[in-house]
């Protein structure tokens, strides 16, 4: 009786939903239908597709009588004959399988191939509901759910996927083959700005005397060092008053002293460097949603990675120089986020590493060979890192360093330098003052490839000049002129890309 009142409740569950209609645009198909009319008179045909929602059933009516029907896998659909021309087909699990009607004399007049698939139709309307500016297809793979169709931004797609998840429970059965209809490229416009100003001064009195004192010749001298250098900015610079040393071979050349009676010499060394660095890139870079894309303006510089038993070096290569690299994902049509890393490097004498030349003794020949020495530079680094988003045409400071350093080393002969006044001659003094003014501008756009012919090159126009021309009047390109009637040949439009 159980067995009964469910058919009863199927065909009439079947007969509402096909009279209703009650699915999405998108899902309507003939394999769909939940009632199958078949003709066999007429030459109607006998081979049928159906597609079966999973759970539900299907009524296949027939103008003739069928007695026996016969369905390769039970398991996936059951088959109800009602009477002879209205059979039920009841979709159990998820597969393929397929079905045979035969009359009284056992002759095939129909067979169907059958395909249980989930009913997407609900999952269909949600998503049209939720997202009515997409344009979804769902459709159902065995067990797994397919989206396809395109989507106004990459979070609709993420959301439509977060839907069918749900709806297959499991998000390893979603198939999501949805694209963006929004521009997907995005050009990044980037400005690194830097100043750099370097001051350094050096103060030092380096005293020589030589006396007679009983008859016992006595000599002395102060020579005080540059402790935050290491050393003078200049040996040759400065000046020097008194006889001790020979004329011509003062103590800043390196000369050699001779002691004379009662006679004192003074060197003075003061001296001041101003260095000012400035750093300018503007790179421009386009990339798809989603992939990476880099640039550097600079160089590479060789580090030694290794030495055999000959004392030959290996070498790899370092990046440096204003380097790029972001990748951007297309959230909307005013939505960017980016993730983006910037570096300024640059090679630099402070904590470079010195290697000295060494000597080796081949124990076969006994023949020495010398590997000289080198020095390889460090790198000074402003690097940058970080995820923003923002819209088209947005711009953003991604890294504002202002660093101000000051340095100040004081040498001294101990006691002499607290007299007044004449202490001064005890003392050297090493300044060093720095200060770096970093900035990083940012803007990213939606943008459309352009034509060529709207583009325009550093070198369009450019012509070799003659040897005449340069070697008389010292042209390094040719100069002509242009036709008055020509017309006049510009860029139209964004260079490079139309700009959204």
């Amino acid at each position: 009786m159980s067995r009964h009142f469910l058919l009863t409740i199927l065909t009439a569950a079947g007969l509402c939903l096909a009279a209703s209609g009650a699915m999405a645009g998108d899902m309507h198909d003939d394999s769909d239908a939940r009632i199958v009319n078949v003709s066999v008179h007429g030459g109607g045909q006998k081979n049928r597709r159906v597609t079966l929602a999973l759970n539900k059933a299907t009524i296949v009516q027939l103008d003739a009588d069928a007695r026996d029907v016969l369905v390769s896998s039970p398991d996936i659909v059951d088959a109800v004959v009602r009477t002879p021309r209205r059979i039920f087909l009841m979709a159990l699990k998820t597969g393929q399988t397929n079905a045979f009607f035969f009359d009284g004399a056992g002759h095939q007049i129909l067979s169907l191939d059958i395909r249980v698939e989930k009913d997407t139709a609900d999952l269909a309307t949600m998503i049209h509901t939720n997202l009515p500016g997409s344009n979804v297809r769902v459709a159902g793979l065995n067990d797994n759910v397919v989206l396809s169709g395109t989507v106004a931004s990459a979070a609709e797609s993420t959301r439509a996927q977060d839907l069918a998840a749900r709806f297959a429970g499991d998000p390893l059965k979603v198939v999501n083959m949805l694209q963006i209809a929004a521009g997907e490229q995005v050009m990044l416009k980037v400005r690194i700005a830097e100043m750099d100003r370097n001051i350094a001064k050096q103060f030092g009195v380096n005293l020589a005397g030589a006396a007679i004192i009983g008859g016992v010749p006595v000599a002395f001298g102060t020579e005080n060092g540059f402790g935050l250098l290491g050393h003078a900015l200049s040996d040759m610079s400065g000046g020097f008053a008194g006889q001790v040393c020979t004329s011509g071979n003062s103590p800043l050349a390196g000369g050699k002293c001779i002691l004379g009676p009662n006679n004192l010499q003074g060197a003075v060394q003061a001296l001041e460097t101003v260095g000012l660095v400035h750093i300018l890139a503007e790179p421009n870079l386009t990339a798809v949603s989603g992939e990476t894309a880099r640039f550097l303006a600079g160089g590479e510089f060789p580090v030694p990675s290794g030495r055999d038993t000959q004392g030959n070096v290996s070498v790899e290569f370092k990046e440096f120089g204003v380097g790029l690299s972001f990748t951007p994902v297309v959230l909307s049509a005013g939505r960017i986020s980016l993730q983006i890393s910037t570096e300024v490097s640059e090679l630099t004498n402070t904590g470079a590493f010195t290697l000295a030349s060494t000597s080796t003794t081949d124990p076969t020949t006994g023949i020495t060979s010398t590997a000289p020495g080198l020095t390889i530079p460090a790198l000074s680094v402003r690097r940058a890192q970080t995820t923003v988003e923002l819209p088209s045409g947005g711009s953003f400071a991604i890294a504002g360093l202002m660093q101000h350093t000051t340095k100040q080393v004081l040498e001294s002969f101990p006691g002499l330098k607290d007299m007044p006044v004449l202490g001064a001659l005890f003392r050297s003094r090493d300044f060093e003052n720095n200060e770096t003014e970093l900035v990083v501008l940012v803007s990213a756009y939606l943008v459309n490839p352009t034509t060529e012919a709207k583009l325009a090159a550093p070198t369009d126009g450019y012509q070799i000049p003659t040897d005449p021309e340069t070697i008389l009047l010292g042209h390094l390109n040719a100069v002509y002129k242009r036709d008055p009637n020509a017309a006049k040949q510009t860029a139209s439009g964004s260079v490079g890309y139309i700009v959204q």
